[in-house]
């Protein structure tokens, strides 16, 4: 089984949807989510990246002082991140993303974005994410417990918009939850981004106008319970587990 779906994500077509203002502020977001849960690592802590060579959120690491290794399925995957791997900030290697070729908990923590949802295998990936997580997985996943419910009627306009539109996988947390119990993880905290749908927004193009629109959700505790997609770290339990 081939875990490739890393390879449309680290591409250029892939990465037009996140340009203009809207995009960066859907990017700003998540990096900032991102590095508040990750706030707890010592400086230096080594991260590993899977499925990162989208280059979405590999570079701020590096800035924030991490050591990042990313990890994709083909070499075309590092394409986007040339300009940190070549000054040497950031390694680059290539392997099968459901069997990962290091050994147990050797990261104090893995971070894997935009790729759950298009996962061959996602319970298998969830657990390789574990096993070389020494402390901590962060990840994000597109949640039912949202406006994605309506995402077989938003289909459509979302393709209209991106062109280059996937189908892809809703989970319920609990799902989520019960496959981090069972690698010995626990979901300690999570992050839901954006109580409306990310395509209402690119249709809109306002980031000014969408920040306002998400502003009430976030002061009413809407986005907490019904946001999407929502980042999650999950932790050993113990340093035995």
């Amino acid at each position: 089984m081939v875990e490739d779906a890393d390879i449309g994500t680290s591409s250029d077509d892939y990465a037009r949807r996140f340009r203009g203002a809207v995009g960066r502020w859907f990017l700003e977001t998540q990096t900032r989510l991102t590095l508040e849960l990750l706030r707890e690592l010592p400086a230096g802590a080594s991260v590993l990246d899977v499925g990162g060579g989208h280059a979405q959120i590999a570079p701020q690491l590096i800035e924030a002082g991490y050591e990042i290794t990313v990890v994709g399925s083909d070499p075309v995957c590092a394409a986007r991140l040339a300009p940190w791997t070549a000054s040497g900030r950031c390694r680059f290697e290539v392997a099968n993303l459901l069997s990962l070729p290091y050994a147990n908990r050797s990261f104090d923590a893995v971070v894997c974005f935009r790729l759950l949802p298009h996962s061959v295998s996602w319970k298998a990936l969830i657990g390789e994410l574990c096993r070389v997580a020494r402390r901590s997985v962060i990840l994000d996943f597109p949640s039912t417990r949202s406006a994605n419910l309506l995402s077989s009627r938003l289909f459509q306009l979302k393709r209209a918009i991106e062109l280059n539109t996937r189908e892809f996988i809703l989970f319920n947390p609990s799902e989520i939850n019960s496959a981090f119990r069972r690698n010995g993880f626990i979901v300690r905290k999570n992050r839901p981004q954006f109580l409306l749908p990310m395509v209402l927004h690119r249709w809109a193009n306002q980031s000014v106008l969408s920040r306002v629109a998400e502003t009430p959700g976030r002061l009413l505790g809407l986005t907490r319970w019904f946001g999407s997609p929502i980042i999650i770290r999950a932790d050993r339990r113990t340093a035995s587990a």
